[in-house]
């Protein structure tokens, strides 16, 4: 049972120098061997560990972290939720992930702080209407909701935006997702910690995979900083790093890690109530639940895997929110990052058994890793405990670089990668 604790408790527990908090989840000891083994501490990681022990029945699982949980790229976002993509395979992933986020609250007895305030990504151009036009019919017929909006719409659901004469980018409609919104990253990753730990599953953090363990041509287990454990399933969903995990599993991926950058303002009262992405600046902003404007752009094309970012990069992202909302000229930058994406030629996930037999792939979700977490979590979880794909991730095999059926949503992202 959960303990509550009073406003007093709070206060006291705040001058004890918060000592006397209960634990979220357990910290054990790893053990020698599993059912199965994760790598990664993320909200992939723990949202498998969840599922495998929630849906499957498979309990005997550690998850390793090498650093702290949702220290990654799962505390490094801008925490929008959407399923506003143009293809069919995409549409049932990232609608999955969708559906599940919309209950994940629920099923987790935790607060992930969904707010389904709508999304609106703008056209620029008659073209581009002409696009937005195709893209929303496909999504309705793939049964996601979405509308094809005017200037007026947009002007109403975004009245702040620069809809002047002479603006850089003239604003001609848009395509609004009523459902996306955003989440807290850091309540979606200890929500799956959590209840993962509750049913069994053990969290182990500071534990770094240096080697895999390889007996028969299969993967067998790794070796760890805190020791060899062994498995004959292991998962792997560690985001930027799949590449360089890969090379010690004696294989290659189609994969280029790049850092994506954001910057948060200081907060102020609420004036914007959607997220908003116009794919002329290449920015996205919207305001967290503290009055912050959370604010990302594209890639640097530079592959990196610097977590701090540049001012170059910086720079091109707030001339570009400037544009659009010359407003926020006044307000003070508190903060800014970088997660570390890993990007494949055809910006959709790798979700599969890898070269390596026992070794199954979670990557390759580029920017749009933290939107994909429950679908994420669901799929890799459906294949370490049946060894076969669910319908849904067969299209996102890691054989499909060889037999070119690719899924190009490089302007499904919304921001090319």
């Amino acid at each position: 049972m959960t303990r509550r604790y009073s406003a007093f408790s709070l206060f006291k527990e705040g001058l004890a120098g918060q000592t006397g908090w209960e634990p979220a989840w357990r910290s054990p000891s790893p053990k020698k061997s599993y059912d199965a083994i994760i790598i990664g501490g993320g909200g992939h990681g723990l949202a498998t560990a969840y599922y495998l022990a929630k849906t499957h029945g498979v309990t005997n699982v550690a998850v390793l972290e090498k650093g702290w949980i949702g220290g990654g790229n799962t505390g490094r976002n801008t925490t929008v939720v959407r399923s506003n993509y143009y293809y069919p395979e995409s549409v049932a992933l990232y609608g999955l992930a969708h559906r599940l986020y919309e209950g994940l609250g629920q099923d987790l007895n935790y607060n992930v702080m969904l707010s389904q305030r709508g999304m609106i990504s703008l056209c620029h151009s008659a073209i581009e209407m002409e696009i937005a036009a195709r893209t929303v019919n496909a999504m309705q017929i793939s049964g996601i909701d979405a509308e094809l909006y005017s200037v007026d719409d947009v002007r109403r659901v975004a009245p702040i935006y620069n809809f002047s004469a002479d603006a850089r980018y003239p604003v001609f409609g848009g395509v609004w997702q009523g459902r996306a919104g955003t989440a807290r990253h850091d309540a979606v990753a200890w929500g799956y910690a959590r209840a993962a730990s509750g049913l069994g599953v053990d969290i182990i953090q500071n534990c770094e995979v240096t080697d895999f363990i390889i007996a028969d041509g299969r993967c067998r287990g790794v070796v760890t900083t805190r020791g060899e454990m062994r498995a004959d399933r292991i998962g792997m969903a560690v985001a930027g790093h799949s590449s360089v995990l890969a090379a010690k599993a004696g294989f290659h991926l189609p994969i280029n890690s790049y850092a994506l950058q954001a910057c948060v303002s200081e907060p102020v009262k609420p004036i914007l109530d959607t997220v908003v992405l116009s794919p002329g600046t290449g920015v996205y902003v919207s305001q967290s639940d503290k009055g912050e404007m959370v604010i990302g752009g594209a890639l640097d094309r530079i592959p990196s895997y610097g977590q701090r970012g540049n001012l170059p990069t910086l720079e091109g992202v707030i001339s570009g929110l400037l544009e659009m909302f010359p407003a926020f000229g006044q307000l003070k930058l508190m903060r800014q990052w970088a997660g570390i994406v890993d990007v494949v030629p055809d910006s959709s996930p790798i979700i599969g058994e890898s070269p390596l037999p026992g070794l199954f792939l979670n990557c390759g979700w580029g920017t749009g890793g933290f939107k994909a977490i429950p679908a994420g979590g669901t799929l890799l979880a459906h294949l370490l405990a049946t060894g076969k794909h669910n319908d849904i991730s067969r299209p996102f095999d890691l054989d499909r670089f060889v037999t070119g059926r690719l899924i190009d949503e490089a302007a499904g992202s919304g921001i090319a990668h």
